[in-house]
């Protein structure tokens, strides 16, 4: 799923498991990556059907690499036997985790028409806010993980909140402009709901109880 990040392109893949794995990529690195998945596209229309029996032995059918500052990504086409697919690994060069995400051969042309949809919709400059945006928050409640991640497009930064269960994503946008008006509205329900817990009537009403076989058996 391609979604926007400070001024990157986010490549998000959530497993059955909930759990997430991306890959970031500069707006001019990006268009670079549309590029090459026409040429990977257009390898993978020229392969014949897949030969179980004769894999290549690293699974290794075609690789490309790419360098933006301190990333590097690496485009391996490869095949198992399971299919063919594109890996799309990222590392950074003054250390960290390798992420990487895999893209079914046969989706390749859909997954660039969406990356050039974005690109046309946010152009390929690298521009705008400058300074280290915060990085990403999470946390979980119950069965449910909520994401919280500071971005970037060409209307500002801004704040995106998603909801995640099982398969299921649900996200919301708030601009950085209006994050202290948020806020406020957030506290303000949370010292109502507070006032209204720990006020006189709602004690006296869990007092004023009446007794169940329950209670008594207590």
């Amino acid at each position: 799923m391609p979604v926007k990040k400070k001024n990157d392109e986010q490549f998000l893949q959530i497993g059955a498991d909930g759990r997430r794995s991306q890959v970031y990529l500069a707006l001019s690195t990006a268009a670079e990556f549309r590029d090459h998945l026409s040429t990977f596209s257009d390898y993978y229309a020229s392969l014949g059907p897949p030969n179980p029996e004769n894999l290549p032995e690293d699974g290794k059918l075609k690789s490309e690499m790419m360098t933006k500052d301190n990333r590097r990504y690496y485009l391996d086409l490869k095949e198992n036997a399971r299919g063919r697919f594109l890996r799309v690994s990222q590392t950074i060069t003054r250390g960290g985790p390798r992420s990487q995400i895999a893209i079914p051969a046969q989706g390749m042309i859909e997954f660039r028409d969406a990356l050039t949809d974005l690109l046309e919709e946010f152009g390929t400059s690298d521009g705008g806010y400058k300074g280290d945006l915060p990085e990403e928050r999470h946390m979980k409640v119950d069965n449910k993980n909520f994401y919280f991640d500071i971005g970037q497009n060409n209307r500002g930064v801004y704040m995106r909140i998603s909801e995640v269960k099982s398969n299921f994503r649900n996200s919301i946008t708030v601009p950085e402009k209006c994050w202290a008006r948020f806020r406020d509205i957030f506290n303000d329900y949370c010292e109502k709901m507070k006032k209204t817990s720990d006020s006189p009537s709602s004690i006296t009403a869990e007092n004023n109880q009446v007794p169940t076989s329950n209670n008594i058996l207590k």
